[in-house]
């Protein structure tokens, strides 16, 4: 922050030639309802989802509306033969995929089996009306089944009350889906913005650890293990039940691990060899069912799923909890599974909409995910969104339209109708090595190594939400993660960046002195920038910080026999908005300069800006026309004419 000294600035001060000098114009006087109107448009519909409605017929706005709000009218009477031989072959290939993920997940959630495959079936065919990606392929996921289970298992025992867990399941899914759906009526899809890529990806991290770590029950064939989540407890519990350890089921576990870890990463290395791992796990489910059958296997330390009910998903209206003593725990399971597959359901959507080049409306995709939820938990289902792994899957499978979700949804439903019995023998064992294999993509180093060489403190965020989750629990661990992350958005409002500016020879150009080395300063004037908003929460500082600056020069003016400051000049270019709090820092500046013999200038001060400094500037104190620049520029070569006036006039 040093002055760069010289006696060769005074020369190059007084070389400044005079340039036209522009006049600063205040904004055009618009009204308060006119300002509320343009702000809650852009907070709320910063799409302006209207403006497809402008100048057209009736009969038309009425056709717009029903295709706005059921897109499967947009591209359903466009629908042909070609299309439907792409996404009947991506259907029947997530559905391979599907089914033996639907059976594991709903395990990982401490649910019947059946549950999953329930919520595999009702979901995707609500989508596939409401919906607006092409390539989302909708069910049961990990990092929710997992949330879910865990947070109604802290107070109802899935072995001990299975129908009350069941009814709260159920209750959370409505729950979930009733503030997904609200989120996206009430266009307040900017709240899961707050978590940002670091959060996910550290919360994501950390879930495939602990979601994989739950799975050495299966994988070791351990009977007795521990209800809670975190990575000491869960290895304590590995540990100190060696004796439940089966080696049979040690051999098939890593057998069919090693199938599916190799059969992900042929497909990884050639996408074209996509249904290498989508039917991996259907092959596995299909092999160790019949080896298990061959060779009673059940009889011999392996553990089976069990007799399964045929049949579609009956209705459970008649099992939501609306009252009584568990209303507070279904809505905060609801709201946490509702945020978290609300946000990987748009995250994923996204994804494969800008690889092929298409729009998907946030908003809509937060009203399809919430009523197929809320649909969902009136039909045996719980918790659904779009998955990563099967719509990977969809996407490199060829899918055109949401109708391989409806392919998908009618194998299922053949699958619960007559193939139920074939799955009494798989062994849980292979639904684990499902799971691992399927998480395990959730581990994103290559990103998490990125965030560490772009920001630090983001790292620190992704750190904190992956520890938070592994040693803590997964709810908690998120929450650490996002209240970090607002720790840092406070830290940008309260510390906004503040720079001194100096000018680049021969130019009229004004940078950042410790960023420019060739960039010196001017004489007699002490010109700095604020990058950031003013308002209550940062005035303090912004004063404090100035007056600070305005001390070190004068006490460097002794030392290198510099001309003393004339004048502060401030550029508000950067200073996109301003509170009553903020107008008054103005003010407070204006009467500490001028007891130093120091005129303020401002710089270019946008239309907010400008409007509330004349309300407030009754007196013309701050405005005036010889203290107020379009730039810096124009500024610096009209006050030093103005000094050299002075100084000819004192000689």
């Amino acid at each position: 922050m040093e002055p760069n000294p010289s006696s060769s600035m005074h020369s190059y001060c007084l070389e400044i030639s005079p340039m036209e000098v522009h006049k600063v114009v205040p904004p055009p006087h618009r009204s308060t309802l006119q300002k509320l109107k343009t702000r809650l448009k852009e907070t709320f519909f910063p799409d302006d989802p209207l403006r497809q409605f402008k100048g057209q017929p009736l009969n038309k706005q009425w056709i717009l509306a029903a295709q706005y709000f059921f897109p499967i009218l947009q591209w359903g009477p466009n629908y042909n033969l070609k299309l439907f031989k792409s996404d009947i072959v991506s259907g029947l290939t997530i559905a391979s995929l599907a089914i033996p993920q639907g059976i594991s997940y709903a395990k990982l959630a401490s649910l019947p089996p059946i549950v999953g495959l329930y919520s595999s079936f009702v979901p995707p065919l609500v989508y596939a009306v409401l919906g607006s990606s092409r390539d989302l392929a909708v069910g049961p996921v990990s990092i929710a089944s997992l949330i879910l289970g865990s947070m109604i298992r802290q107070e109802v025992s899935p072995t001990h009350d299975p129908l009350l867990f069941l009814q709260l399941a159920f209750s959370s899914t409505f729950f979930a889906g009733l503030f997904q759906a609200s989120l996206g009526l009430l266009r307040l899809g900017f709240i899961i913005d707050f978590l940002s890529e670091a959060t996910l990806i550290g919360f994501m991290a950390g879930a495939a650890i602990i979601v994989s770590l739950q799975q050495l029950k299966s994988l070791l064939g351990i009977t007795h293990f521990t209800t809670q989540m975190g990575l000491v407890p869960v290895l304590s519990s590995v540990f100190h039940n060696t004796h439940e350890w089966s080696w049979q089921t040690i051999l098939m576990g890593f057998c069919f691990l090693v199938i599916l870890l190799v059969a992900r990463h042929i497909s990884m290395r050639k996408p074209k060899l996509f249904w290498v791992s989508a039917g991996a796990p259907l092959l596995s489910v299909i092999l160790s069912t019949i080896l298990v059958f061959a060779f009673k296997a059940q009889h011999h330390g392996i553990s089976v799923i069990g007799k399964l009910q045929e049949g579609l998903n009956p209705p459970s209206w008649n099992m939501l909890h609306f009252h009584g003593s568990y209303l507070g725990l279904v809505m905060k399971t609801g709201l946490v599974t509702g945020i978290i597959s609300l946000t990987e359901g748009i995250a994923v959507g996204r994804t494969f909409a800008a690889l092929k080049n298409y729009q998907v409306d946030g908003n809509k995709e937060m009203i399809a995910i919430g009523l197929m939820n809320i649909i969902g938990s009136s039909t045996s289902c719980y918790v659904t969104t779009g998955a990563f792994s099967r719509s990977a899957v969809n996407h490199n499978a060829g899918a055109k339209t949401a109708v391989s979700n409806i392919i998908m949804s009618v194998t299922v439903m053949v699958t619960l109708l007559f193939l139920m019995p074939l799955f009494q023998y798989t062994p849980n064992v292979v639904l684990g090595a499902i799971i691992v294999t399927a998480v395990v993509g959730l581990i994103d180093i290559p990103t998490a190594y990125q965030i560490w060489r772009i920001d630090k403190y983001d790292f620190i965020v992704l750190l904190c939400a992956f520890f938070g989750v592994i040693f803590i629990s997964v709810q908690e661990g998120l929450a650490i993660a996002v209240g970090i992350s607002i720790f840092k958005i406070l830290l940008q409002v309260t510390r906004p960046k503040t720079v001194i500016l100096g000018s680049i020879p021969g130019t009229d150009i004004y940078r950042n002195l410790h960023h420019y080395k060739e960039a010196v300063m001017v004489p007699g004037f002490l010109i700095l920038s604020i990058e950031a908003p003013i308002n209550f929460a940062n005035k303090t500082y912004l004063k404090e910080r100035i007056m600070r600056w305005v001390e070190e020069y004068e006490t460097q003016k002794d030392e290198k026999q510099q001309s003393s400051i004339h004048f502060l000049i401030l550029d508000l270019s950067a200073v996109s908005g301003i509170d009553t709090t903020g107008v008054s820092l103005f003010k407070d500046l204006k009467k500490a300069t001028e007891n130093r013999g120091v005129e303020l200038v401002l710089v270019n001060p946008v239309g907010e800006v400008m409007e509330k400094l004349q309300r407030a500037d009754a007196a013309n104190d701050i405005l005036k026309p010889d203290t107020l620049f379009l730039t810096v520029g124009e500024a610096v070569a009209a006050l030093s004419s103005t000094m050299k006036g002075q100084s000819s006039s004192h000689g």
